[in-house]
């Protein structure tokens, strides 16, 4: 995944500099921007139970497709619909368990138990996004302030723990919201923008218990967004 990253990021810088130094043959009047994205993002839990804590890097990848479509002659205002994939893991010390008879189970760990506890979530994203920027058929630089909602699908989930004396795995956990949905907000110039999604449900179902009590913790995602037309 980071040669992904690197790889990309190269590609961005090749493409916004060939659109500074070349000249256009042309000026498309019905020009449009920023259709492709790939974001990296850092993933907090909000609203965490008490005594529960993250640890480590919790990160989450980000990419996909959006059809910009201008709403003004100036083609600075647009609506941005489209279809994307989101990886995302969370380091954090909620052990995730079944008992024999197929149940899962929710516990809390000290930090001294173990050396890996996380959990994963792959989803198939939609963004709608209310979009403004400072571009014109000429410019490769212009501000930007993306605003808009995102509903996601839960296609796959897993969960790992290891210690000294034991490796515990599980898939396709069943007590996760199979759909999730927030608020989102680009903001930024050029090629660097700051990016952050802001979850309006729960991770977990509310059957999902710990302690007698629902799991209603969130999902945040702060990091940077990169946009190619």
């Amino acid at each position: 995944m980071r040669l992904i990253i690197v790889c990309f990021i190269a590609f961005m810088s090749s493409h916004y500099t060939f659109g500074q130094s070349g000249t256009l043959a042309a000026i498309d009047s019905l020009y449009k921007e920023d259709q492709f994205y790939i974001g990296i993002t850092y993933n907090v839990l909000g609203s965490m139970p008490e005594g529960m804590s993250q640890n480590g890097f919790s990160s989450g990848f980000h990419f996909g497709f959006i059809k910009d479509m201008p709403i003004n002659k100036n083609r600075n205002w647009s609506l941005g619909l489209g279809l994307g994939y989101s990886a995302n893991s969370f380091n954090q010390d909620l052990l995730i368990s079944k008992a024999q008879q197929g149940e899962i189970t929710y516990k809390l760990l000290d930090n001294s138990e173990f050396t890996k506890n996380k959990f994963s979530r792959h989803l198939i994203e939609m963004p709608f996004e209310l979009r403004w920027r400072t571009s014109t058929a000429e410019s490769y630089k212009f501000w930007r302030v993306y605003t808009g909602f995102k509903l996601g699908y839960l296609f796959a989930s897993t969960s790992k723990f290891v210690n000294a004396s034991q490796n515990i795995k599980q898939k396709n956990i069943t007590d996760f919201n199979t759909l999730q949905y927030g608020l989102t907000l680009s903001v930024g110039y050029n090629t660097w923008n700051m990016h952050l999604y802001y979850g309006l449900n729960q991770l977990f179902k509310e059957e999902a218990l710990l302690d007698g009590k629902p799991i209603a913790f969130n999902a945040v995602k702060i990091g940077i967004m990169f946009y190619l037309l």
